[in-house]
């Protein structure tokens, strides 16, 4: 059985992942990139679906891992009674190949190894053939099944039954290379990688890549440093570097509750996603990454606005198709097994509010429009002078009837707002007066059909008389002020009726709103959402101490899942969530600058007190 959640650390190459358990076991990996099919599924079976096992053989005494520095090479170590040993997991960069690394280092006495290798491609429906090919060196052997192959070099391994496995000893200061590289079965293997080289080069790059972003305070007292570098790295990590595109998660159909089959695919790239990491990488330095993002955004919408969809794949693919997978049985029993996420055909009104967002936020940052940017957002906001009626699936992406969903109709008047200032303040060429008064039109049917008075609050859709944790988003773009009253009111409703377990919910499940059967757990991003509405309404004390708990929902790596489930203290849905470090890194960002507003006012009142 897999193992759980919040054991997994991830490695990467900016091309794809692996999840690599604390018991040294490589439980997921897609090759060649994020949204291929698996060479290793135990993470949604067991160990017969694909894995990669290198630990101890015998018992384990303590276990301790970490990342090196500002990286995603993991070094796990074990205590054993025989002595002390390491295991240094990466994935090179900048090789343009697709190799995974691992590197056994003795520390001290003489500790017995264990290798375990099950390779299944396709989802674990293609057993693949194997054969000895000793001519490639290193022990080589090569699996091939369809289109797919690896090489593995490393110690002999034998055959067993449909897996192979390999037993060493290794000593204190000995090193021992595994190295397994994914190649297209119609061409030749490729050579030995240089391991030393390789690392050195990872090392240096990931580590030179953080060092061109700002994560420290605003008054340089690097609270929440650690904690932000780690989630920006993160969101790079999650990053397709030939195109651009960010994966919401680097997994497929971790469940929202054990047991239960709200279990999707977020290997893909959504534009709600998208827009909050523009602005994260441009107000943290990375200008080079928000120009490769914002053209990935240009190229993807690139068409007829009409055609604009909630998701797409890495590449700009339109087609997601959804289905489940039969042969793989779901992580710990939770079916079903999905590839590809319909939800892709959903009209959601948001989109055009969060792209619209992002694209102003970086002209207000400096990045020059290109020769098509303008020109596409007018075209976006032509289409939305058509649509800005027509209800929607809404955030969540709703798989019941489509409604006027507050945040949908909000983020479609900062649509229009966005217009209106890129006219009137950048001098760009446009409509404005006509979409000022379409923004102002749906500001009135907003404050009059989205608000309910006798609950004192904004609602989740129009009528609905309850409320939607994306409400807490209204400050984030610009409709309300953070302290305004009603959204003071909103504020208390939300807390009233989505916490749990002191964390907050999306939405009420047992509304029957989302068509769905089922429950599900706590939303991070909206825990995070929440604390940073606390840190800019004057409640610092209640953002500090939301935001303290939910770090330390991350794991011993700093990950974060997509939800938490504080009754059993367990990780749950799709991890690494790019979603919930995009909102830690806002928070932490909001509570820096209200402590630093603080400290401003707290120093002008000192000095204007007469003295003595």
């Amino acid at each position: 059985m897999s193992g759980n959640i919040e054991d997994y650390a991830l490695i990467g190459d900016c091309h794809t992942g692996a999840l690599v358990g604390s018991d040294g076991s490589v439980d997921w990996l897609c090759f060649p990139r994020f949204d291929s099919a698996s060479t290793f599924g135990a993470l949604l079976g067991n160990e017969n679906h694909g894995r990669w096992l290198l630990a101890p053989s015998e018992p384990i005494i303590s276990t301790h891992r970490r990342y090196r520095e500002d990286t995603f090479v993991l070094e796990t170590r074990w205590v054993t009674a025989s002595g002390e040993v390491e295991v240094i997991d990466f994935m090179p960069h900048g090789d343009r190949r697709a190799d995974l690394v691992r590197r056994v280092r003795g520390i001290s006495g003489s500790v017995p190894m264990t290798q375990d290798l099950r390779i299944r491609f396709d989802y674990a429906a293609a057993l693949p053939w194997l054969r000895q090919s000793p001519q490639e060196g290193g022990n080589a052997i090569i699996a091939i099944a369809g289109p797919d192959a690896v090489i593995v070099r490393g110690p002999a391994m034998t055959p067993r039954d449909q897996y192979h496995e390999s037993t060493f000893v290794v000593a204190a200061e000995q090193t021992i290379d595994v190295v397994l590289t994914w190649f297209p079965a119609h061409r030749p293997p490729p050579p030995a990688v240089d391991v030393d080289a390789q690392l050195s080069r990872t090392v240096l790059w990931w580590e030179g890549w953080a060092q061109t972003g700002v994560s420290v305070a605003e008054d340089g007292s690097g609270l929440y440093h650690d904690v932000v570098r780690r989630s920006l790295l993160v969101l790079r990590a999650l990053t397709h570097e030939d195109t651009g595109g960010i994966v919401a998660a680097a997994t497929t159909s971790l469940p929202e509750s054990l047991g239960g089959s709200r279990n999707w695919d977020y290997r893909y790239v959504w534009l709600r996603d998208a827009s909050l990491t523009l602005d994260v990488l441009i107000s943290h330095g990375y200008e080079a990454e928000a120009l490769s993002w914002r053209d990935w955004l240009l190229r993807a919408l690139a068409g007829d606005p009409s055609d604009v969809q909630i998701m797409y794949g890495l590449s700009g693919e339109r087609r997601l198709p959804e289905w489940e997978i039969d042969s793989l049985p779901g992580y710990q029993g939770s079916t079903p097994v999905r590839a590809g996420n319909a939800a892709y055909q959903q009209y959601q009104g948001d989109i055009f509010g969060e792209v619209m967002l992002a694209l102003h936020n970086a002209r207000v940052a400096g990045v020059p429009e290109t020769s098509i940017s303008w020109g596409l957002q007018s075209a976006l906001l032509k289409h939305v002078e058509t649509v800005w009626e027509r209800p929607d699936n809404g955030i969540w992406e709703i798989r019941g009837p489509a409604r006027n969903f507050t945040h949908s109709r909000a983020m479609l008047w900062a649509a229009l707002d966005c217009g209106v200032r890129a006219v009137r303040d950048f001098g760009l060429d446009g409509p404005a007066d006509r979409w000022a008064a379409l923004r102002d039109e749906l500001r009135d049917e907003i404050e009059t059909q989205g608000y309910d008075a006798t609950l004192g609050s904004y609602t989740q859709y129009y009528g609905s008389g309850t409320v939607d944790a994306s409400l807490l988003q209204l400050p984030q773009i610009g409709f309300i002020a953070a302290d305004d009253p009603r959204m003071i009111s909103t504020v208390r409703q939300i807390e009233s009726e989505l916490m749990r377990d002191g964390l907050l919910l999306r939405y009420r499940t047992e509304s029957g709103v989302d068509g769905l059967s089922g429950d599900e757990h706590p939303f991070l991003a909206c825990s995070f959402w929440l604390a940073e509405q606390y840190a800019r309404s004057g409640r610092l004390g209640d953002a500090t101490a939301l935001m303290d708990r939910l770090l330390g929902f991350a794991n011993d790596l700093g990950l974060l899942s997509e939800e938490y489930d504080a009754s059993t203290g367990r990780a749950v849905g799709n991890v690494p969530q790019a979603l919930s470090h995009l909102a830690l890194v806002r928070t932490a960002d909001a509570i820096r600058g209200a402590i630093a507003l603080q400290n401003r006012v707290s120093g002008m009142t000192s000095r204007d007190r007469p003295a003595g």
